[in-house]
């Protein structure tokens, strides 16, 4: 039978609060009270409930982390990143997986604040203010990741997603492109994040005297890009567009799959360009050219922020951004 907090009282001949107090290092105990307490502790192998020790230190060592679906590639980047921050301060995760459901990012909130996790980490891509209304309940450190929707009012880490889009766009126009299709995720448009990388992709066509070309799906998956391929050629085709600047990698490499398999070469005959830097991007062939949100590091400054709030350190910024970074591979062509 497993030791109990009064055998290691009866053994180190000192009472049960005295345990307590030594276990959580909470008030002043003598030496010798101590010394005889940790010896009855190890005689006894007693292991303390680390969840009635939480209660008591009001510190669990554990984050939770709510993702989407830790099958994205994207999303396992994200969540390294947190993991082995944490590791680093001794804290570990407990991670759920809302398959983008809403309810269950709810349930999932309230079940890691029985466990009574530090803080929370959101990596989703559903668009709702419920899920941060409902953490701010539990007074809790937290912070939202969302590569889709624009969350800047929540604390959150992301990219400057407007100067991201413009430093493509630029680079495509310092290689000779002037007629640049630009391929956007058109749902939700007013609280999407597509709304600034429109604005940066425009502002850099206007630079040059040139009229934005936007053509919308309504997808933003690889499935979604090949399916759009053939729209997506008939508009290349009308209006001479020589380089496709894709919204999102996964939408690149569907359009790139439909113009190889209707024989038409990427790069030699079109470029096309994605957006995430995701981990197909850089095995597919050709190689992407995208623009590299930093996933792991997201993760990483996430955890960091809130072990900053646990610890009673101001934040700064309710929405930290983290450098860009142009990743230049094999999918566009210089046509100077």
């Amino acid at each position: 039978m497993a030791a109990t907090i009064k055998d290691v009282a009866k053994l180190a001949e000192v009472s049960i609060s005295t345990v307590s107090r030594v276990i959580n290092d909470s008030k002043p105990v003598s030496p010798e009270a101590r010394r005889r307490v940790l010896k009855a502790i190890e005689d006894l192998g007693y292991k303390p409930n680390e969840i009635a020790r939480s209660l008591v230190t009001k510190k669990s060592n554990l984050i939770g982390v709510i993702v989407d679906d830790i099958g994205n590639s994207y999303v396992a980047q994200i969540v390294r990143g947190i993991e082995e921050i944490g590791r680093m301060y001794k804290y570990d995760i407990l991670l759920c997986s809302s398959y983008g459901i809403e309810e269950t990012e709810l349930r999932f909130i309230h079940l890691l604040m029985q466990k009574q996790v530090e803080g929370i980490i959101i990596v989703s891509e559903i668009a709702t203010t419920r899920i941060a209304e409902n953490i701010n309940k539990y007074k809790v450190p937290f912070v939202y990741l969302n590569r889709l929707y624009d969350i800047s009012k929540t604390p959150t880490v992301t990219i400057d997603d407007e100067i991201a889009s413009s430093t493509m766009t630029n680079h495509l126009i310092d290689h000779g492109h002037k007629n640049i299709l630009y391929v956007t995720w058109d749902k939700d448009l007013d609280l999407s994040i597509e709304k600034h990388k429109i604005k940066g992709y425009s502002d850099a066509m206007a630079n040059i005297g040139k009229k934005p070309l936007i053509f919308g799906i309504d997808g933003y998956k690889i499935d979604d890009g090949y399916k759009k391929g053939g729209e997506i050629l008939e508009f290349i085709r009308e209006n001479d567009v020589t380089a496709v600047f894709c919204c999102q990698d996964e939408i690149a490499i569907g359009l790139i799959n439909y113009l190889y398999d209707n024989n038409i070469k990427v790069p030699d005959e079109i470029s096309v360009v994605g957006y995430g830097d995701i981990s197909l991007a850089s095995i597919y062939r050709p190689k992407l050219t995208t623009i590299k949100e930093p996933y792991y590091d997201l993760g990483a400054v996430a955890i960091r922020r809130i072990l900053k709030e646990v610890k009673g350190e101001s934040v700064d910024e309710r929405s930290l951004k983290l450098p860009i970074q142009l990743v230049v591979r094999d999918s566009a062509k210089d046509i100077k």
